[in-house]
């Protein structure tokens, strides 16, 4: 069941911020400058919109924006579980931050997300990261204001991190650092139980937001100036079954597809085994949402599927497949790839390079299976080595970089439209935007383009991107 956090919580919650926000203006006089926040994103777009209502809050509550944790008054790692890197990673940056804070022991130091969510994680951090003071879950973001407060006005750690199914909050501030493009979460949670997966058991279970808080979201971000939406959810397909009898996320597709100002609409991420014709079919009709999918399938063996639970068979994929290219030709594909599940064998390996082969998509995310306690992978044996299992992994990529580099070698010459993002991350010379079908190109041009749309001739394919020059036609305005 849904459970939405009432509006008195929220008031409580904005009173917190009324009497941060004094303490902040105080702070200002004495010290000449606010206080300064850092914040720090792990993990997948869910903890990024996660990330923007909580420097939203800080916003709301008096605090501006630093990337130096030397200067930080305050700073918030919000985490991942999903892969033991992303935890040592966390780990390494508290090592860091414990000698800062000896020199400065007034800054506030705090961890989210769903790394903390796991009982032994924040236990492991009590005892050997005493330097942080505040510890909060996925379930109690909206109580950050409060949360806040008591560690400024008792000086005490806090920790909650409630073993909950979750809520749904509504009017939470929120700070986006990207004025033409947003990400907006329509569900939470997941019910799937993958055996690898930790999600569903530090994310709770699925649970969907009202379609007019939906639209209305959007809308007020389209009278904004944002142009691209993405959809959140760990299984957007199972939108609106908790709350509607006869509303579904092909629905609210079309009710999107429809808003004005909008350009462009994506989504993330659908589950092969709930993806229906219907979606199929709304994609093709719906002229704003992009010719574009992320649909993982994990693993090419039927026996590994069956032991991940995912729920399909490696036929039952390619099927989907097949018809999705038939409704939509142009469709651009990406999905996720784990090697090593504990059982995979080199045959069953083999399986998933035949699945590459035959769908093609044009970049995958992949990974070495990594370990999560308290899910039910976590007790099998390997059947591969280490070393075997690198090495399929480098095979593995070798195979989707040479299908990736075809793919991208075919838009050689042509001319597309780009959204503009940025300066690009590998030549601070060239502008960086991305396509339809989020292939990234980059180009040369005034910083006066970001947040609009280009086009650009392609002269040149890369395995990753493309790069290229602005056309004869510039801009790319409807």
């Amino acid at each position: 069941m849904t459970v939405t956090v009432s509006k008195e919580e929220i008031e409580k919650q904005k009173a917190f911020i009324y009497k941060i926000k004094q303490r902040c203006k105080r702070f200002a006089v004495s010290h000449g400058r606010s206080p300064l926040a850092l914040t720090e994103t792990y993990g997948c777009q869910q903890n990024e919109n996660d990330t923007e209502r909580i420097r939203g809050i800080l916003e709301e509550c008096g605090f501006e924006f630093t990337g130096d944790a030397n200067a930080a008054d305050i700073v918030i790692y919000n985490t991942c579980a999903v892969r033991e890197n992303a935890e040592q990673k966390v780990f390494g940056r508290l090592g860091i931050l414990k000698h800062i804070k000896e020199a400065r022991p007034e800054m506030i130091i705090g961890l989210c997300g769903c790394m903390v969510q796991q009982a032994h994680i924040t236990e492991r951090i009590r005892e050997k990261y005493s330097h942080v003071d505040l510890i909060f879950g996925t379930h109690a973001l909206h109580k950050l204001p409060e949360l806040l407060c008591g560690v400024l006005d008792g000086g005490n750690k806090i920790v909650d991190i409630q073993d909950s199914d979750g809520f749904i909050a509504e009017g939470l501030p929120v700070k986006r650092s990207d004025k033409s493009k947003a990400w907006v979460s329509i569900m939470y949670g997941c019910n799937n139980f993958c055996t690898y997966c930790i999600v569903p058991y530090v994310r709770g279970r699925e649970r969907s937001r009202r379609r007019e808080d939906i639209i209305g979201e959007i809308k007020g971000l389209a009278a904004d100036g944002v142009t691209e939406v993405t959809l959140l959810g760990q299984n957007v397909n199972s939108y609106g079954k908790d709350i509607y009898e006869d509303y579904d996320f092909s629905e609210l597709l079309k009710a999107v597809n429809e808003i004005e100002g909008l350009r462009r609409i994506r989504f993330v991420t659908s589950h092969p085994k709930d993806f229906s014709d219907k979606l199929i079919d709304t994609m093709a009709e719906c002229k704003k949402v992009c010719r574009q999918l992320h649909l993982p399938f994990q693993a090419g063996s039927d026996r590994v599927l069956r032991e991940m639970n995912r729920g399909y068979t490696k036929e039952e994929y390619l099927d989907k497949i097949r018809r999705l290219k038939a409704r939509i030709p142009d469709i651009a594909l990406s999905t996720d790839v784990i090697v090593g599940f504990p059982t995979e064998t080199d045959e069953d390996f083999l399986e998933t390079l035949d699945v590459l082969e035959k769908v093609r998509f044009d970049n995958i995310f992949s990974f070495i299976y990594s370990r999560r306690e308290g899910t039910p992978a976590a007790k099998l044996d390997f059947v591969l080595s280490d070393e075997d299992i690198h090495r399929n992994f480098d095979r593995l990529l070798e195979i989707q970089n040479r299908i990736s580099k075809e793919k991208n070698l075919v838009f050689e010459g042509q001319v597309v439209d780009v959204l503009v993002d940025g300066v690009s991350k590998t030549d601070k010379n060239m502008l960086s935007g991305r396509m339809e079908n989020t292939k990234i190109v980059n180009f040369p041009g005034p910083k006066s383009l970001c947040g609009r749309y280009v086009r650009v001739r392609v002269t040149e394919a890369h395995t990753w991107s493309l790069n290229g020059v602005l056309a004869d036609e510039g801009i790319a305005e409807d």
